[in-house]
């Protein structure tokens, strides 16, 4: 299985306590671990796509409740929202939205006022062009890797639009895709809780007073100890 994760600002089951970046893509296998390390495939070189979406939310005015990658989703599918250009940046297999998230917060002030766009066409802009660099940096993993199974998880990934997307372009490879609902996918609270089953049940014990908050700690630093190593390059 290929795994897509699409992180709101730390993600991830089983492994995370908290991300700087939001896109992985794991490789070779369910996945694969080399010495019960996960493999990287392509992240966010710069800031998360969930804190992208959050930043804009707040330039245009739009409320937290329930949460402001939703309300962006809402306003994206208005009648007659229409697609401004906006800067779309992939670097190989990685991405970078805060060039974007600058250009449209300019976009957004100075149109907006002058009533040129709407905040229906920035939203609806905004998500196709981010949602579309991960589902192009997804199809070339797929390729690369040799898989034809995508799972989604993390907050923006509760989003309807990007599971269209990226469930078109699956189908069209032969291909199935799993995405979560926001149960699973808001708080990431569980998952840390899971993980830590795992190394308590593997005999890994940390004291309180021995633990520590690594803010950008990335998922290829993590013994996974609860899953057999592999030693396939």
């Amino acid at each position: 299985v290929l795994h897509t994760y699409i992180l709101y600002y730390g993600f991830i089951a089983l492994v995370q306590v908290y991300m700087v970046y939001e896109f992985d893509v794991y490789k070779r296998g369910y996945p694969n671990f080399s010495w019960c390390y996960k493999n990287i495939c392509g992240y966010s070189i710069d800031i998360a796509i969930g804190n992208c979406l959050d930043r804009f939310a707040r330039v245009i005015g739009l409320s937290n409740d329930p949460s402001p990658g939703y309300n962006i989703e809402q306003e994206a599918k208005k009648t007659g929202a229409k697609f401004v250009e906006l800067p779309y940046v992939v670097k190989g297999m990685d991405v970078s939205f805060s060039g974007i998230l600058t250009y449209v917060e300019q976009e957004a002030r100075k149109k907006l006022t002058k009533g040129l766009v709407t905040k229906a066409d920035l939203c609806f802009s905004l998500q196709e062009t981010l949602f579309a660099m991960l589902v192009e940096i997804t199809e070339r993993a797929m390729a690369h890797c040799g898989q034809n199974q995508v799972l989604i998880v993390g907050g923006v990934g509760c989003n309807k639009r990007l599971q269209k997307m990226m469930a078109e372009m699956v189908k069209q490879r032969g291909g199935s895709l799993c995405a979560m609902d926001h149960r699973y996918c808001i708080d990431n609270g569980a998952m840390i809780a899971q993980a830590g089953i795992f190394a308590l049940q593997h005999g890994e014990i940390t004291k309180i007073e021995d633990t520590w908050c690594t803010q950008r700690f990335r998922t290829d630093q993590v013994k996974a100890i609860w899953r057999p190593a592999t030693v396939e390059y």
